[in-house]
């Protein structure tokens, strides 16, 4: 009971601190980029990474040098 207090009061004092209302304010040198569509997220995200595992596992099935012995 105690650790799950200690616990609770922890993750509440961390999100108390980190107020996400200091983000609406830009730092120095702050330049952020323009934001990206759906399209883009998904593509960046979700298609790139099964295109890449994709093709690792294609090279590696080509050039994969144990050859079964019959």
């Amino acid at each position: 009971m105690r650790a799950g207090a200690v616990a609770a009061g922890t993750t509440l004092m961390m999100l108390l601190m980190s107020s996400p209302a200091l983000a609406l304010i830009r730092d120095d040198g702050d330049d952020p980029g323009p934001g990206l569509s759906v399209i883009d997220t998904v593509g960046l995200y979700v298609v790139a990474p099964i295109v890449l595992f994709l093709v690792i596992a294609g090279l590696v099935m080509v050039l994969d040098k144990s050859k079964k012995q019959v």
